[in-house]
C-alpha cells in the first residue's frame, strides 16, 4: 500500500512544486477493529486514537492528501474536517477502493478489476507504483554488476505467494522450477530471482535449494533490495499470478511478462489478468520466452494529471518548497 501512495505522490511531484512527506499511521488497539464506514463518522474522532508507534497527524495541513487502505480512508475523512475547521483547503486521493462511498473523497484511483465507478472515481489497470524511466535507469546502473557473469537473455523472478485467492503449493512450486531450471540448461538464459515475505519459509526453502548453481542468482534478502535494479536489467519478466502490484511494476519496464499462475483465482484476478493480456502487457508462462513489446505501463503518471488539476480547480497552486 506505501508503494502504491508513493508512487502516485511522486509522480505528481514529478510536475515540479511539490514535497512528498510520508505518513505511517496506526490507531490503537482498541479503534484498529473499527470499520471504515464507522471511522468516517463525525463521532469517532481517529485522530484521538492513534497508536504511540502512529507518525503525527497535524497542522499545518497539506494541499494534497493521498491515503491506502482501510484505516487512512477513516482518517483522511477526519484530517479532512480538521482541516475544513480550519479553513484550509485541501484536496484528498485514495488509491484503492476505501470501501466508503467515494463522495467522502475529491477522487479515488481503484484497479479496473475491483468494478467501482463514480463520477470522481477514475479506474486503473492494476496499481500505481513507483516504477520510472529514471528509477528504471538508475538502479540499473547501481545493479549492473549483479548481471556481468550471468547469461542472456536475462530473466527476472518475482516470486509472490499464497494469499487469499491463490495457494503456493509444493507441486506449484516444483513445475516452476522445472521451468526454469529447463530454460537456463536448454536455452542459455540467466535467472536473478526474488521471493517474498509471503513466499513462506517451506516453499522457500525448495525454491532456494534447487534454483542454484552456474546462470542463477537468487536474493538472499541481505543488504539493499536489488528489485529496481532486476526489473532494469532483465531481458524477460516472470511474475508469479497472485501479486497485481507486482505485474503491474513489470509492466511499466515495456518487456515480456510471463505471468505464472498459481493454482486458486478469483473473478477479480481473472479481470485483471484478462486485461493485462488484452492490452498485450503479459502471457501465461508456458516454459518458454516468446519476446514482444509495449509502451510501457504508466498509470500514475495519467491520474498525476488529473490530480494537479484537482489541486488547481481548488485554489491551490503547487509551489516549490525551500526543500
Amino acid at each position: 500500500m506505501e508503494n502504491q501512495v508513493l508512487g502516485l505522490a511522486e509522480a505528481v511531484a514529478a510536475g515540479g512544486g511539490v514535497k512528498v512527506v510520508a505518513k505511517r499511521a496506526a490507531l490503537a488497539p482498541a479503534r484498529a477493529w473499527m470499520p471504515g464506514a464507522l471511522l468516517a463518522a463525525p463521532i469517532s474522532n481517529p485522530l484521538a486514537h492513534l497508536a504511540p508507534s502512529s507518525d503525527s497527524l497535524s497542522e499545518p495541513w497539506p494541499q494534497l492528501l493521498i491515503g491506502c487502505g482501510r484505516v487512512a480512508a477513516g482518517l483522511s475523512v477526519a484530517l479532512r474536517r480538521a482541516a475544513d475547521k480550519a479553513g484550509h483547503e485541501m484536496v484528498t486521493v485514495q488509491t484503492q477502493d476505501p470501501r466508503i462511498s467515494p463522495a467522502f473523497f475529491d477522487l479515488v484511483v481503484p484497479p479496473a478489476h475491483d468494478g467501482l465507478r463514480g463520477a470522481n472515481v477514475m479506474p486503473i489497470l492494476g496499481s500505481p507504483n513507483r516504477v520510472t524511466p529514471k528509477r528504471l535507469e538508475t538502479e540499473g546502473g547501481k545493479w549492473r554488476g549483479l548481471t556481468n557473469n550471468l547469461p542472456r537473455p536475462l530473466i527476472a523472478v518475482l516470486i509472490g505467494g499464497s494469499s487469499h485467492a491463490y495457494e503456493f503449493t509444493e507441486g506449484a512450486a516444483r513445475r516452476l522450477c522445472g521451468q526454469l531450471l529447463k530454460l537456463r540448461d536448454e536455452h542459455g538464459c540467466g535467472l536473478i530471482i526474488t521471493a517474498s515475505r509471503r513466499t513462506g519459509p517451506t516453499i522457500g526453502k525448495l525454491l532456494r535449494d534447487t534454483l542454484k548453481g552456474d546462470g542463477i542468482w537468487f536474493w538472499d534478502d541481505q543488504g539493499d533490495n536489488p528489485y529496481f535494479g532486476m526489473l532494469a536489467l532483465a531481458d524477460h519478466i516472470i511474475v508469479t499470478s497472485d501479486s497485481i502490484n507486482m505485474a503491474t511494476e513489470a509492466a511499466a519496464t515495456g518487456k515480456p511478462i510471463h505471468v505464472f499462475h498459481l493454482p486458486g483465482g478469483s473473478k477479480k484476478f481473472a479481470r485483471f489478468h484478462r486485461s493485462m493480456e488484452t492490452r498485450g502487457l503479459a502471457r501465461p508462462f508456458k516454459g518458454d520466452l516468446p519476446a514482444w513489446s509495449y509502451e510501457p505501463l504508466n498509470e500514475a503518471a495519467r491520474v498525476a494529471v488529473r490530480i494537479r488539476e484537482l489541486v488547481g480547480s481548488h485554489g491551490a497552486t503547487l509551489v516549490p518548497t525551500a526543500d
